[in-house]
């Protein structure tokens, strides 16, 4: 009989990854509460519940939780996690700590579209714009992996990285000329490219829950399969793993998950690169424990941020992108700093 030995701290892990997942479940379920009390209007814990609960608390109180912070609330829990999600595939597909959904050309044609829908045809609402953001986010992240496959030995990371790099910038400087020559176009892409979950629309946050779901599952399912691209191509392909399936549904899914993030709150920065990375620290570079990590915990940094904009400057509002911007360039400057270390 053979009897097969497993390290103990391999097996230590799984209890100690699970109790760090609840923990994640806890704090996202605290500051979901947190997100319904806090605001220019201060409303007490105890309201917070009646309202939600048996809903027979103070009038106005029932009006703004349900009216107003349930729904931002909702919209920041999609949107951070499906930004999450995205920044964890797209660092497994391009073995880049570095990498964040903006590498594919996500929001730079999610931008773009947005742009050319309102200044060319006259689409002011979000429920009508946000279609040409999915179709936008689509057609970057296909021009990238386009872009990417050409030449000898075809798809590469470094080979997608620099396409996402050059088209970002070249979509980036047509939107600009776009909007310098419409002022409507100015005006709500000046909005839309802060980031904001005001004014979270039930109605639309409804219309992107399948493009999400569909997100998830291609991402759930792409896990495994990263573990082993993380061990390179070579070695990947001889554990029978198809890189170019692998990639394509890794692309897709970056798509759906950032391309909904992006129509629906505007290219909010850093969620996607600095997310994974603390997942990673709670449970190493497995994708099937990372992911899950990453979709809790995305969520929280969202609402965190969404919370301080609301408070900061009571009665006004600071965008929760520009919040999250100001929290995590303070850690992208240490991420690089520390892989320049690691590299001389």
């Amino acid at each position: 009989m053979t009897t097969t030995i497993r390290p103990a701290a391999a097996v230590a892990t799984v209890p100690r990854r699970t109790a760090l997942l609840i923990v994640a479940v806890a704090v996202l379920a605290f500051l979901c509460v947190l997100s319904l009390a806090a605001g220019s209007k201060a409303i007490p814990l105890d309201e917070v519940i009646r309202a939600v609960t048996d809903r027979a608390a103070d009038p106005q109180a029932e009006a703004i939780v349900w009216g107003v912070r349930v729904p931002r609330t909702i919209c920041a829990i999609l949107v951070g996690l499906a930004l999450g999600l995205a920044g964890a595939l797209m660092q497994g597909l391009t073995r880049n700590p570095l990498a964040d959904p903006g590498l594919l050309g996500v929001s730079a044609g999610a931008s773009f579209a947005i742009v050319t829908a309102v200044a060319f045809l006259g689409v002011t609402a979000a429920s009508g714009y946000v279609w040409f953001a999915l179709a936008g986010a689509l057609a970057g992240a296909v021009a990238v992996q386009v872009l990417g496959s050409l030449g000898q030995g075809g798809a590469t990371p470094v080979k997608i990285a620099l396409a996402g790099i050059a088209l970002t910038f070249l979509l980036g400087s047509c939107t600009s000329a776009i909007v310098l020559r419409h002022p409507e176009a100015l005006n709500r892409f000046r909005f839309w490219s802060a980031g904001s979950l005001t004014g979270a629309d039930p109605a639309l946050l409804w219309r992107m829950t399948p493009f999400l779901a569909a997100g998830i599952l291609l991402a759930v399912a792409a896990g495994p399969a990263l573990n082993s691209l993380a061990l390179g191509d070579d070695t990947a392909i001889a554990l029978g793993r198809r890189i170019g399936l692998i990639r394509l549904q890794a692309v897709l899914a970056v798509t759906l998950l950032a391309g909904t993030a992006v129509a629906i709150a505007g290219p909010i920065v850093f969620i996607g690169l600095v997310v994974p990375h603390v997942a990673r620290l709670i449970t190493g570079p497995d994708h099937r424990w990372l992911l899950p990590a990453t979709a809790l915990l995305a969520p929280c940094l969202l609402l965190i941020a969404d919370i301080i904009g609301r408070v900061i400057t009571r009665p006004e509002e600071v965008q929760a992108g520009i919040v999250v911007a100001f929290l995590g360039g303070p850690f992208f400057i240490a991420l690089v700093r520390r892989n320049r270390t690691a590299e001389l």
